[in-house]
């Protein structure tokens, strides 16, 4: 069989990108994908014992401001009204977050309008100069004052990193927003909401042409030249890991990565809201995921007895570790620039997504640097 296009990896990028090719230009397209279903980190499945749909690869929520990406995404699946919103958990009393006028007039224990509250951060972050601050503890206190950084950043920032704030670059943060309103809205897009029927089938329905052929468990780099010999014209567009690409040729890319304990609890509901995070350092994990409260519209199909939820945990990955966030160190962004002229030179190769760029992206980023580089890069190629 040959191809006229191939797709390393079937997350959000490489499913686009595929679709595009199938349904604008009728191109055949294999797509290779190393786990046991499509999809990526946003697939999602329902816990055999209570049927709730959890986000095996840790929470994922929808939302964009750009209309063709909401648009596009609208042809395979319709969404709820979920509008995400956020708790933190710190010495036994849950606070509204991010950071606003909620949490503040909570915290301090009394009400602060806009204009007071604006004058109370500012008088408790006056304690540092932001210029002069020399690693993230001091940056932090410098934009947000002690007694907030404190409560909220120091101990959740320690678990992320696995590293006393103290000895973080001060440029690993460039603000940290502080809203003057009770606005708890997580995220501030013009669309936002959770596919009606789940990730999976939004994710299959994106996959179901016929010119679409979809190989699971299926490792590229044990198949590439059997696939590319049969298919030597057929561009590839490969979004697995980048430094993997090359052999490791220049270094390892730094990673974090998210480990996970789910479990089914004996009640209805556990904690009254899809995600909690613990700021606090008494707690190893650094939120909880509750998801029956991802979707309220299935209360009557969720039974009424038992809840899911997860536990993540963040560290940095090794070397068999399913990679999340890039740590982009000084040292990483050496090695990528060695690595994106090695990409770059890479005759009839295209690499894209969060692994093949390193760079984090939200899925609605995934999705429109997708549709950039079909329309900019590959139309005229496959035409």
């Amino acid at each position: 069989m040959t191809y006229d296009l191939i797709v390393v990896g079937s997350g959000l990028f490489g499913l686009t990108v595929a679709e595009q090719a199938a349904s604008k230009l009728g191109k055949k397209v294999l797509v290779v994908e190393k786990r046991a279903h499509l999809g990526g980190n946003a697939y999602s499945e329902a816990e055999p014992e209570t049927g709730i749909e959890i986000h095996k690869y840790g929470a994922h929520l929808f939302h964009t401001s750009n209309k063709r990406v909401w648009d596009y995404v609208n042809q395979f699946t319709t969404f709820t009204d979920y509008q995400h919103r956020v708790f933190a958990m710190h010495k036994g009393t849950a606070y509204q977050f991010p950071m606003g006028l909620g949490l503040i007039n909570q915290f301090f224990g009394k009400y602060y309008s806009p204009e007071e509250a604006r004058a109370l951060i500012a008088e408790q972050a006056a304690e540092i100069n932001t210029d002069d601050a020399t690693n993230l503890e001091e940056k932090a206190i410098s934009l947000i004052g002690r007694p907030l950084y404190e409560a909220f950043i120091r101990d959740y920032t320690a678990k992320q990193w696995q590293t006393d704030p103290k000895e973080l670059p001060a440029g690993n943060i460039t603000r940290l927003p502080v809203r003057y309103t009770f606005n708890n809205r997580y995220f501030n897009d013009t669309y936002e909401g959770l596919p009606t029927d789940g990730y999976a089938a939004w994710l299959e329905k994106m996959a179901e042409s016929d010119l679409i052929e979809v190989r699971l468990n299926t490792d590229w780099f044990e198949v590439r030249d059997e696939i590319r010999a049969e298919s030597p014209s057929a561009p590839v567009v490969y979004t697995g890991p980048l430094d993997r690409y090359f052999d490791y040729s220049e270094g390892k890319l730094g990673w974090r990565t998210l480990d996970f304990e789910t479990s089914v609890e004996p009640v209805g509901d556990f904690q009254g809201t899809p995600v909690m995070n613990y700021n606090d350092a008494e707690f190893p994990f650094t939120r909880i995921h509750e998801f029956r409260h991802f979707h309220p519209e299935r209360e009557d199909r969720y039974p009424s007895d038992k809840t899911v939820i997860m536990k993540e945990f963040s560290r940095f990955a090794d070397e068999n570790d399913e990679p999340y966030y890039p740590i982009n160190t000084p040292a990483d962004r050496e090695m990528l620039l060695k690595y994106r002229e090695l990409a770059d030179a890479e005759e009839g190769v295209f690499f894209g997504g969060r692994l093949g760029t390193y760079q984090y992206l939200d899925m609605h980023m995934a999705i429109a640097s997708a549709l950039n580089m079909f329309d900019n890069k590959l139309t005229d190629l496959l035409k």
